[in-house]
């Protein structure tokens, strides 16, 4: 084929109709639940200018790349299913891969910067303003989304640039590790390049976020209220909490071997890091702070059940 192709064939879940709309169905819950949790963090921040902070500043930005990561999907395979097609064009597929990369590759770097937001609240609290100044968080921000684009850029053209002798991904969408492996020739040298330049940069930010919470909990313990130590470590908890479930994820769907055909194993491995984690992100983190749960409350006028306090 040598990528002459225009378009390229997806996963069509199964032919017994019943079992591909259970996918579908399935797929759409997940991907209304994670909008919606998400678009709420957003109208708190948004609406209520006390949370006009920092912490905050941070914080939307993962709702944001939540919302897009999932977004760069899920409405194409609910837009094929309901045309009755399993097909994605090539263009398609490149910008699928791209952006996808971007969105949710942006999440790491973005909770390594909200776990210094927090490393200086509690262990200097007295120069926070100071330090954690607009320009400055603006500049980290900025810095995540470049990184984040460097890092797509790199995968999207080194998965591309390999001729493809097949236009079938076993996936419902344009995922690397299918795609490598439709590949003429093996690319391992590139594949270990890019593989090592985007380790490097998790890595960084693994050991900045270890070193930060150390520091962060270090403080905590010498805290003399029992209220203040629990209130700081239900701040930082979450935070280690989405960074590990999404890095582990991840990391076994792109070292696992990738199968001849489709299982529904992998269906359930590929949804567990690219789905779950921007569906559980606003639930661990966001969603259990107080300021957003009376936000929210005064937003829609009544307490709802699940931000009762705990």
């Amino acid at each position: 084929m040598h990528n002459v192709t225009s378009e390229f064939l997806l996963w069509e879940f199964s032919k017994i109709w019943e079992l591909q709309l259970m996918y579908i169905v399935s797929l759409l819950l997940l991907y209304v639940v994670t909008i919606t949790e998400n678009l709420l963090i957003i109208t708190a921040i948004v609406w209520d200018h006390h949370l006009h902070t920092p912490m905050y500043f941070f914080l939307i930005n993962l709702p944001l790349q939540d919302i897009a990561s999932v977004s760069v999907i899920i409405p194409k395979v609910f837009l094929n299913f309901l045309m009755n097609v399993r097909t994605i064009s090539y263009s398609g597929c490149i910008a699928q891969v791209l952006f996808f990369f971007f969105f949710l590759g942006s999440d790491i770097p973005l909770l390594t910067v909200m776990a210094y937001d927090r490393y200086i609240a509690i262990c200097k609290p007295l120069q926070y303003e100071m330090i954690m100044n607009r320009k400055v968080c603006t500049k980290m921000v900025g810095t995540v989304w470049i990184d984040s684009l460097l890092n797509a850029s790199l995968h999207t053209n080194f998965t591309f640039i390999t001729p493809l002798c097949s236009n079938i991904v076993n996936q419902f969408y344009c995922e690397v590790p299918y795609l490598l492996k439709i590949a003429c020739f093996s690319s391992y040298v590139s594949e270990i390049g890019v593989i090592i330049f985007s380790a490097t940069l998790r890595g960084t930010c693994f050991v900045f976020l270890i070193v930060t919470y150390v520091h962060a909990f270090s403080a905590v313990l010498r805290i003399p209220s029992v209220e203040g130590r629990k209130k700081a470590f239900s701040t930082c908890l979450p935070h280690i909490i989405v960074f590990f479930v999404f890095v582990f994820t991840a990391s076994f769907a792109y070292l696992k071997p990738i199968s001849d055909s489709p299982l529904f194993l992998d269906f359930i491995i590929t949804i567990t890091y690219s789905i779950v984690p921007s569906m559980l992100n606003p639930v661990i983190y966001s969603l259990r702070i107080k300021d957003i749960k009376v936000t929210l409350s005064r937003l829609f006028g009544q307490k709802l059940l699940f931000f009762k306090e705990e």
